[in-house]
């Protein structure tokens, strides 16, 4: 450290994710304060890794938070604030601008949260997207679906992981849904539903180069598994491929777009089924969730959230060297089980590398040399699953933790 004491990090999570962050942090020498929510005080953390634990209530509203931060700020010096969580970034990025601290400030998070906004950036990158209209302007909204031809889908501004999200067939359904929303409307878009594959691409950003960047299919389309249910899969592509070159390259021109300094993202993109082209979905400044970042790993290494860790303490004023990494394959099959603590032993191949203990879910991590043994695997086990474990629950309204 270039202080005369240890850097202070100050975590900000309503979620319980993030551990090997906070231990990356604390194995650098900084010194690491946690703020979470209340129900998480005693929740799965690295304790030991920890100097100070604060709690608050769950959806404090900012002003509150500021409140807190400040407070705490009066007694102990705070050098950096990262929220661990996507749903706190813009919060966090509050803070930042609030207390003058380096990192990604309110204007730059809104490309990485709003999907607005960072569908309007792409575009002006030259980037593919879906049509896509502001749900504002009634006259707007009727040319758009006149012109575009249904389903649509109707999103939320700034949810993830399909939440919020509702399928539009005709227009009386768009007005009845608008009716329910309120003065919430402006908070969503509509946009044209293009039937397709969806792809993934993890990246690790560095004083806006990418540094690292790993492309990745899924099986199912992540909306389908999260409004249909079903098995979530995905998979490290073949390094050579064409698909792969082209999404890398598409990833990089986004993230240039979007202004990305340093840190990792998590960008999803799709691949029409009608023109073969490769359009822009959204993009989050965030470890992908669902064990993506230990897919990464397993393949390559490299951890999203170590480097990412050690790219906040550096703040661009110290050389940033990614560690060199492995080009092993590795993806991960899981889905909600009916039983409390599914029994997968009768799985046995070698590639099982990690078994998801989590309440209720079902799961593994797999690894091999080979691209194709992994996806052979994963269609096989995808179709057990069905049979073996898959529950169901609708998708929520909103987040929950």
């Amino acid at each position: 450290m270039s202080l005369d004491r240890p850097l202070t990090i100050l975590c900000v999570s309503s979620y319980e994710k993030g551990q090997e962050f906070i231990r990356t942090c604390k194995a650098i020498g900084c010194h690491v304060l946690l703020l979470t929510v209340e129900k998480f005080r005693h929740g799965d953390w690295p304790f030991e890794c920890i100097d100070e634990v604060f709690t608050m209530p769950e959806e404090l509203p900012l002003q509150g938070l500021i409140y807190a931060v400040s407070y705490a700020a009066r007694s102990r010096p705070i050098d950096r604030i990262v929220a661990l969580d996507e749903f706190d970034m813009e919060n966090v990025s509050a803070l930042r601008e609030h207390l003058r601290i380096p990192g990604m400030g309110l204007t730059t998070v809104r490309y990485f949260r709003d999907k607005l906004a960072m569908r309007a950036r792409a575009r002006e990158a030259g980037i593919l997207v879906p049509e896509f209209v502001h749900v504002l302007n009634y006259d707007n909204l009727r040319e758009f679906m006149s012109r575009v031809p249904n389903p649509w889908l109707l999103k939320p501004r700034s949810q993830a992981s399909g939440i919020g999200m509702k399928k539009i067939h005709y227009p009386d359904q768009l007005w009845h849904w608008l009716e329910q929303l309120g003065d919430q409307q402006s908070f969503y878009l509509l946009e044209q539903f293009v039937p397709g594959s969806v792809f993934h691409v993890d990246s690790v950003v560095s004083e806006r180069s990418v540094a690292f960047a790993e492309a990745h299919a899924y099986g199912t389309p992540p909306l389908d598994t999260s409004h249909q249910g079903g098995v979530f899969t995905t998979r490290t592509l073949p390094r050579e491929a064409e698909e792969t070159k082209s999404l890398l390259q598409i990833n990089r021109i986004l993230l240039e777009g979007l202004g990305s300094v340093r840190g990792v993202t998590h960008a999803e993109f799709l691949k029409s089924h009608a023109d073969g082209k490769f359009y822009f979905i959204e993009v989050a400044a965030r470890v992908g969730g669902a064990y993506i970042s230990d897919v990464i790993e397993t393949a390559t290494g490299i951890s999203l959230w170590r480097e990412w860790a050690r790219l906040e303490v550096g703040a661009g004023n110290q050389p940033y060297q990614l560690p060199s990494p492995r080009s092993d394959y590795a993806g991960v099959i899981l889905s909600l089980a009916r039983q409390e603590h599914p029994d997968t032993s009768a799985y046995t191949d070698p590639e099982i590398i990690c078994r998801v203990t989590k309440y209720h879910h079902a799961g593994f991590i797999l690894k091999s040399q080979s691209p194709e043994r992994i996806q052979q695997l994963l269609d096989f086990y995808a179709t057990r699953f069905q049979a073996d474990f898959v529950a169901t629950q609708p998708v929520p309204d909103k987040p929950s933790s």
